[in-house]
């Protein structure tokens, strides 16, 4: 069984050394161009992928059946290859569900802002709006349709009790870094 991480930037990813632990199969990074994608999933021998940024939306077309989750949130986080056919399933509802539950925190009533707009961000979206959010705010650099800017955020959202960081920002090798000022938000604690 060969199995994997795909995504655009993956030198940062523990995933080969946490999957030897975990069972007998090859798990190896799939590190691929968007030129490079369709390709690889329509001509690559694996029999399945974790699939990261930024091509959790990308990916979708490529998968012969979605599962509800996935097809309601529009993002799979998971392929499965069952004989050259593609499956995508978005597995991040369920551990983000876990997460929250598991953390005791409660969404019920409370202003959640997302930042970011890509996959995972739709999928927190889904989870907060489950688990009885009372609103729900996307942020992206630039205003849009589906999301306020940061400047919006400040001047609208500082009300916010919980913020679920979605963008790269605070990953490898920006570890460090957080995209917003948590001291202007008068809630969070």
């Amino acid at each position: 069984m060969r199995c994997g991480l795909l995504g655009k930037k993956l030198g940062h990813s523990y995933s080969p050394q946490i999957h030897s632990h975990l069972g007998d199969y090859t798990y190896e990074l799939f590190e691929k161009t968007p030129e490079e994608l369709e390709s690889f999933l329509k001509h690559d021998d694996f029999s399945g992928l974790n699939v990261t940024i930024p091509y959790k939306q990308t990916v979708m077309p490529y998968c012969a059946e979605l599962s509800e989750t996935a097809r309601q949130i529009g993002a799979v986080n998971t392929i499965v290859n069952r004989g050259g056919k593609l499956f995508g399933y978005n597995t991040d509802f369920y551990g983000m569900s876990a997460l929250i539950k598991r953390l005791g925190i409660s969404l019920d009533g409370k202003k959640v802002v997302i930042l970011g707009t890509g996959g995972t961000s739709k999928t927190v979206r889904a989870v907060a709006l489950s688990m009885g959010a009372g609103e729900v705010v996307r942020v992206s650099r630039t205003s849009r349709e589906d999301a306020v800017s940061y400047e919006e955020l400040y001047a609208q959202h500082a009300d916010a009790e919980i913020i679920v960081n979605t963008t790269p920002v605070g990953m490898y090798p920006r570890f460090t870094e957080c995209p917003v000022d948590l001291t202007r938000f008068k809630r969070l604690k």
